[in-house]
Order: C-alpha cells, then sequence, then structure tokens
C-alpha cells in the first residue's frame, strides 16, 4: 500500500475525518509489455474466450478466501453457459466483474506487482467496517437531498470515500455518509465496494506478465 486514508473515529461526533480525493492515476504506461498484456487480456475477456484467459493465469492464480485456487477453479467460474439460468446468469455476472476490474487505473505496489482498481491502495483504518465503505469512482458526482434524480443537489463529490450502512439492491440512489458527517443520497453507478473485486498482474520469472489475483472480499 503507497497510499493511506486515516479516518479517525470521534467520539460523539458524526465527522469520521477531514474529506480526501484520490484522484485515479493509472501508472501503466510505465511498462509498454504490461499495457500489451492488459489489452489482449481485456480483448479475451470481452470476447469470452475462455482458453485465453486461462493461458494468462499463474498457475496458482488467487481467486478466494477460502478456495484452493488455480486455473481448474478459475475455469469453473469462466465456463460456458449450461441451460440453468441462475448459473448462467452468475456466470456473466462474473465475467462482467472481471471486465470492468480489468478497465481499471491501476498502481505498482512495492514489489513490482500491479494492482486493480487504484483505490485497492487506500488503507483503512482497523476500525472502521470495509463491507461498509465505498469508493465514489466518478468526477463530479452529485449528492443529492433526497434518493430521486430531481432531487436538490447538495454537492458535487469527486473520487472520495463515502460509507454506506444499509445498501439496497433494490434502489438506484444509495443514503451515503461522507467522511465529515455530511449525509446524502448517491446513484450506485458512481460506487465501488472497497470489498469489491480487485486484480493483480505479476511477472513471471520469464518475463511475461500473469493475472495472479482476481478476488472480492475483505
Amino acid at each position: 500500500m503507497t497510499r493511506a486514508l486515516l479516518l479517525l473515529l470521534l467520539a460523539g461526533s458524526p465527522a469520521l475525518a477531514d474529506r480526501q480525493s484520490f484522484p485515479p492515476v493509472d501508472e501503466a504506461e510505465r511498462d509498454p509489455t504490461l499495457v500489451a498484456f492488459r489489452d489482449s487480456l481485456s480483448a479475451s475477456v470481452a470476447a469470452r474466450d475462455t482458453k485465453a484467459v486461462i493461458a494468462a493465469v499463474c498457475p496458482d492464480i488467487y481467486l478466494s478466501h477460502g478456495g484452493s485456487g488455480g486455473p481448474e477453479e478459475f475455469l469453473e467460474y469462466l465456463d460456458p453457459a449450461t441451460g440453468d439460468a441462475q448459473e448462467d446468469q452468475n456466470r456473466e455476472t462474473y465475467w462482467n466483474d472481471l471486465e470492468t476490474t480489468l478497465s481499471q487505473p491501476g498502481y505498482f505496489d512495492d514489489e513490482g506487482e500491479f494492482w486493480m482498481p487504484h483505490q485497492w491502495q487506500i488503507t483503512l483504518p482497523a476500525s472502521l467496517d470495509p463491507f461498509v465503505t465505498y469508493f465514489v469512482t466518478g468526477q463530479n458526482v452529485t449528492l443529492r437531498q433526497a434518493a430521486e434524480p430531481g432531487a436538490p443537489v447538495l454537492n458535487q463529490i469527486s473520487h472520495e470515500i463515502v460509507i454506506i450502512t444499509n445498501y439496497r439492491d433494490d434502489t438506484d440512489y444509495q443514503p451515503v455518509m461522507l467522511t465529515d458527517g455530511t449525509r446524502g443520497f448517491m446513484h450506485r453507478d458512481f460506487l465501488w465496494p472497497m470489498t469489491g473485486h480487485r486484480a493483480a498482474f505479476v511477472k513471471s520469472d520469464t518475463g511475461d506478465w500473469q493475472l495472479c489475483t482476481f478476488v472480492s472480499g475483505d
């Protein structure tokens, strides 16, 4: 982690800390071979080319906090349609999450691994539950007074941490709290959970980039 967000829980106050913005910076351009690998893998994912995607991963790719990992487990997530509507939907959601994650700006960590999305480098304190913490992915995202498109505008938010204690899957506008205690509603399209998917590319001993992590959770 190369940058820290220090949120101090203040007793008796709704404020957590001064607001901070973390604009996205994509460091991939530092290595043209990485850019080429990411572009190629992204194209394979967009085409739903399972064989090409599996060929681009580490032998021990990390996929879950409880699974065995490896290409075999990855293949189970990416497997072609089975005819079961729910399983097919789960697989398409997984492909979409992979495609979206690989399209995000990323950063190099201290070991030379390349991680996406860039906000994964923000360090949250142990006192803050990561499962209620979200990152605002857009520039000048509208914070509204109520959960509807025409509600009065309270502020414009760019690349900040917000808290959502009661996220609802059945509504577009989510109740958020900024780190200074300001409350309002924001469209879900601009909210990325800090426990959401992240991916890491690692260069092998032969100098080839590989996808070695694709995981979500704390």
